[in-house]
């Protein structure tokens, strides 16, 4: 070793990292850009009709009231919370049975039907909501399900399972053939390898099936627009009609309103980001 490599070494080891006060600007830029919207909506809905038309969206909030809390919640908003609750749950229920079986029998069966059956699946992905809406519409009134729970379910997870499908191939194929040949040289069914293999090591991809669904549920709009009528089956993204009138738009209501929607799937939304950007980017089964 010459002399200069030990001080070479040295000041490798003990090189101090400068900070880089570009990206803090614009980092904190960035977040107070994502803040202000969360501001204004917070702030909204702790003021009155008076205060918040006076008011400009970004100023400093003077007397604070949790009245349109209340009007929230006397105009039907737990009933409105519960339908998108019971959507949300069921849906996933039907993603997340349907889903992985599906991605291993595409990931283990290599034969054409079953190639051209996930490639019908993947036109999903290139089909807007709107294209189809009318005879999703004509299929609901026809099977006697119009202005139901189920007429929302139904069409909301044949949407969420295209892409949910992609996710969970792509984190079951992150599991190597030695371990499948090992389980079936050990005798194993293909039940056995699906259900002691492939499950507990794509719980990452069911993690990021799950929350995504989840959203896709849970902030669905135009199916609950088209596909029901009373305010019996009424979900929460449709309750915020009942704040608007001919005249005029009871703006802090709606802030509360959509301050007490956010919030669960917010919620959900922090516990589980990571797995949902792991599965999203196809590193979900490791």
């Amino acid at each position: 070793m010459t002399p200069e490599q030990p001080r070479a070494h040295w000041r490798r080891s003990h090189t101090v990292a400068r900070p880089n006060y570009i990206a803090g600007v614009f980092a904190l830029v960035w977040l107070v850009i994502v803040l202000a919207p969360v501001y204004v909506l917070v702030k909204g809905s702790l003021q009155n009709q008076a205060q918040y038309t006076a008011s400009g969206p970004l100023s400093v909030p003077g007397q604070l009231t949790t009245a349109n809390f209340a009007l929230v919640f006397q105009q039907g908003f737990l009933h409105f919370f519960l339908n998108t609750a019971i959507i949300t749950v069921a849906v996933v229920a039907i993603v997340v049975v349907l889903v992985p079986p599906l991605a291993f029998a595409i990931v283990r069966n290599r034969s054409a039907v079953v190639t051209v059956v996930f490639r019908v699946i993947l036109l999903g992905l290139a089909v807007p909501i709107v294209a189809v809406i009318v005879p999703i519409f004509y299929l609901i009134s026809k099977a006697g399900f119009y202005d139901t729970l189920p007429a929302v379910i139904l069409p909301t997870a044949a949407f969420s399972i295209p892409l949910s499908t992609v996710v969970m191939t792509g984190s079951m194929r992150d599991i190597t053939t030695d371990m499948y040949e090992a389980m079936a040289i050990d005798g194993a069914s293909s039940w056995r390898i699906f259900r002691s293999l492939v499950l507990p090591l794509s719980r990452g991809g069911l993690a990021t099936v799950i929350i995504f669904s989840a959203l896709n549920a849970w902030n669905g709009f135009l199916f609950p627009l088209i596909l029901t009528q009373s305010a019996s089956v009424r979900v929460f993204t449709l309750g915020l009609y009942d704040f608007t009138t001919a005249n005029a738009v009871d703006a802090p209501a709606v802030c509360a309103a959509v301050v007490l929607s956010v919030v669960p799937i917010l919620v959900v939304y922090l516990l589980a980001r990571r797995a949902l950007i792991r599965g999203l980017m196809g590193v979900g089964g490791k």
